[in-house]
């Protein structure tokens, strides 16, 4: 359970978007998503290596 403290004098639209950054962190939304439908351990491998040669393409730019 995730618990916001209200400061006095705080906005509501302050404190709910503390409670939103708090939330996003918790990555049950993500979770959630991902467990919607089944992927085998052979999709989420194959996905995770075509993300981090992708990622390493950008760094091989930069330098």
């Amino acid at each position: 359970m995730i618990i916001i403290n209200i400061k006095d004098g705080e906005s509501l639209d302050k404190a709910l978007k503390r409670f939103k950054k708090k939330f996003e962190k918790t990555g049950v939304l993500r979770e959630l998503r991902s467990r919607q439908a089944y992927e085998k351990k052979s999709v989420t491998r194959r996905m995770q290596i075509k993300k981090a040669i992708y990622k390493q393409g950008f760094n091989q730019e930069q330098i």
